[in-house]
């Protein structure tokens, strides 16, 4: 492999016109694509097969029900001593709900005077608001029609708030992509000193970027997406695209310094640090295409663009980041560097100091190292799932005071109801049953379809939608065995899917850990190097979730992060997080055993050999943690809660496993395995294929040729 990619990468860099005008092509492609085929994107969570689902299906054959058509709630009430049913409020709701009847697009208005939409205090109401589209088809200019008609009733004293798909206003935001960037900007000035290689790596990861959204706003014209798609990507693919030229470019500056001239040293650096970039890719695309065996058919379709995203970040390092350094030359490189080779300093490098220090404390450094993860892993022990809704909202928002105000209208359950279907026979039957259930407030007389065949009861739980009562309650209504009983609703298909991801979650980590170690045997060369990694990835992602659960659950330090309110975690974190970062830590892995490796297999000594991999992996693996920290803790600004609390677990995952795990934990339990770490069984080792990921039949085939005496000045 590094043979080829050494011919790839000069190639790339000797017709750089032709590689760059290719890559102009393949954009201008995707971008007609994009424009011409894009459909909206999905919010919705829904896994077929459920009961849910099934119950679902069936409400829209029988009762012509489509769970499609857009709907929202105004939500009326008034303090103090007043009463909705008062003259002057009574009088501003219905001109309100006239006002909302002649609203564009609307097709039905439930007044709550004549629907009894009123709590008990008389202090609450709400209307019901029904589309005859779904919402991704409702305009803006519709939504502000509906705002507008809703605020009428403001002129009575009368507090308005909404709730409802229909209602969200929030726009999608880049501040966090845009602060990630600056940052990882700045990382790379000092990593480099130039202005021109710290802007390779940035310009690279953009272009790459730019492809993978360009395609899934192409794929959004065949497939439905989910709305959170296009942020994963974006997230996974700025982060290792910066990563991954960060390396190709280090060593291409490294191989420059050593007197090559630029055709040579693009074709080296490719065919070494290319090789790494290849598997550490290939680990990141197998975590997120793994996502495809949970079941979750949203779920599949994010992890698959993510990793489609990946996959072209990849190519992009290896392809046009060598054209574009054969358009910069030695510009590159430091100023004071260019015109002859830099000097060897006296001092040691970070790297090496570290390396040693760790390799001398090697017992302590270890069990200090292993000490810390436990105690940040420790909260993850109460850990709770649950998807979002607008209970989890920001507090300002008008959706959040809308269930506020429900909930204490009410009662808590309400927002979150169950829907009962049932046959018509059975109807009564079941409505007693579920009524002596503990953490039932109320149940509906059943409604019978035209058909009269079947039945459908609404039951109000006494707890919120995401309390684990109401999860109790779901699980002893589907338990009274009455036949042809199913339950749904919103809150029901929360529960399904939640459950439905942790049934996943250890086949899904069977499968990632299980393949990767495969990958990592063939790139290592050993049994004990995988176990390791995978080792130090289980610690990390501990690490990650106990952290996560004792922010984003518990409260502690949320007002450092902007995090207005507190809940359970999202129920697909466990499988984007263990997926991403599982992903991420073997890029570590590989970047700095990959140069331990390189130099074992040339003849040095167990710990000399971890000593070199620290001296020129450590600063480039630093500098990569940074960027992917600040990319990630860019998008701890985003409104959404999956997004913010993601972009949080992995900052501090990826803090983590590279400071931690990877430049203290990984060096310590080298040096204590010795040689044994590159043990191999012999009959394995005539089994496996031989990558050549170290490049060590490249280092031989370049060995016969002279080494060049003098720098050749390869202009652009």
């Amino acid at each position: 492999m590094a043979t080829l990619l050494y011919r790839l990468g000069r190639f790339s860099f000797r017709r750089r016109r032709l590689t760059l005008a290719v890559w102009v092509l393949i954009l201008a492609v995707l971008g007609l694509g994009a424009v011409t085929l894009s459909a909206p994107t999905s919010s919705a969570f829904e896994i077929p097969g459920t009961e849910s689902s099934r119950a679902l299906q069936v409400l829209r054959e029988k009762f012509g029900a489509d769970s499609d058509a857009a709907t929202a709630r105004v939500v009326f009430t008034v303090t103090g001593g007043a009463k909705l049913t008062d003259a002057g409020p009574k009088a501003a709701i219905e001109t309100a709900v006239a006002a909302l009847q002649q609203a564009p697009r609307v097709a039905a208005v439930a007044d709550p005077f004549k629907t009894k939409t009123i709590s008990q205090d008389q202090q609450t109401a709400y209307a019901t608001i029904t589309y005859p589209v779904a919402a991704t088809d409702v305009s803006t200019a519709d939504r502000t029609a509906l705002l507008a008609a809703g605020a009428t009733a403001e002129t009575g004293g009368v507090r308005v708030e909404y709730s409802g798909e229909v209602t969200d206003t929030t726009t999608e935001s880049h501040a966090g992509e845009a602060i990630g960037i600056l940052v990882a900007a700045f990382v790379l000035l000092i990593t480099f000193g130039s202005l021109v290689a710290a802007g390779l790596p940035l310009l690279t990861a953009i272009v790459g970027v730019g492809l993978g959204m360009l395609g899934i706003q192409t794929a959004t014209g065949f497939f439905d997406l989910s709305s959170s798609t296009s942020a994963l990507a974006t997230m996974l693919g700025l982060a290792v695209g910066i990563d991954y030229a960060l390396f190709v470019v280090s060593r291409y500056r490294h191989e420059l310094g050593r007197g090559h001239d630029g055709e040579e040293a693009a074709g080296r650096a490719v065919g070494t640090a290319g090789s790494a970039v290849v598997f550490a890719g290939l680990t990141v695309i197998i975590a997120l295409a793994a996502l495809s065996v949970t079941g979750v058919p949203f779920l599949t379709a994010m992890g698959i663009a993510a990793a489609g995203t990946v996959a072209v970040a990849v190519l992009v390092t290896l392809s046009l980041l060598p054209a574009i350094l054969g358009f910069a030359g030695r510009k590159v490189l430091p100023r004071k560097n260019r015109d002859a080779p830099a000097q060897p300093g006296h001092k040691l490098p970070f790297g090496e100091r570290w390396g040693r220090g760790v390799l001398r404390h090697r017992w302590v450094a270890l069990l200090l190292s292993l000490g810390v993860l436990a105690v940040a892993a420790v909260p993850a022990l109460d850990l709770r799932l649950a998807l979002p809704d607008d209970g989890t909202a920001a507090v300002d928002s008008t959706q959040r005071k809308a269930y506020d105000q429900l909930a204490e209208g009410f009662g808590a359950g309400f927002n979150g109801p169950l829907v009962i279907v049932v046959g018509a026979a059975e109807a009564g039957r079941a409505q007693q049953a579920i009524a002596t259930l503990p953490d039932v407030a109320a149940v509906t007389p059943p409604t019978v379809n035209p058909a009269g065949d079947t039945a459908m009861l609404t039951v109000v739980p006494s707890s919120a939608p995401t309390a684990e009562a109401t999860k109790d309650l779901v699980h002893a209504i589907r338990g009274r065995h009455v036949p042809g009983l199913a339950v749904t609703g919103p809150t029901a298909v929360n529960i399904d899917i939640s459950e439905k991801l942790s049934a996943a979650l250890i086949p899904y980590l069977a499968i990632v850990v299980g393949l990767a170690f495969v990958l990592l045997m063939l790139v290592f060369r050993s049994v004990l190097v995988p176990l390791k990694a995978t080792a130090g990835f289980l610690l990390s992602v501990a690490a990650a979730f106990g952290a996560l659960v004792a922010v984003f659950q518990n409260g502690h330090l949320a007002g450092l992060i902007g995090l207005e309110s507190t809940g359970p975690i999202v129920s697909v974190m466990p499988i984007f997080l263990i997926g991403i970062l599982f992903g991420l830590a073997m890029d570590y892995e590989v970047f700095l055993v990959t140069r331990t490796r390189e130099e074992f297999v040339h003849g040095a000594g167990p710990d000399e050999a971890v000593v070199a991999g620290m001296r020129h992996g450590a600063r480039v693996v630093t500098a990569a943690a940074l960027i992917m920290m600040s990319v990630f803790a860019g998008f701890i600004l985003a409104d959404d809660t999956i997004i913010k609390s993601l972009g949080f677990a992995l900052a501090f995952g990826v803090a983590v496993d590279a400071f931690i795990v990877r430049m203290t934990i990984v060096p310590a339990v080298l040096s204590l395995l010795g040689r044994a770490a590159w043990w191999l069984p012999r009959w394995l080792d005539r089994v496996l294929p031989d990558v050549d990921v170290e490049g060590e039949k490249l280092a031989r085939q370049l060995a016969a040729e002279p080494e060049p005496r003098e720098p050749a000045l390869s202009a652009p």
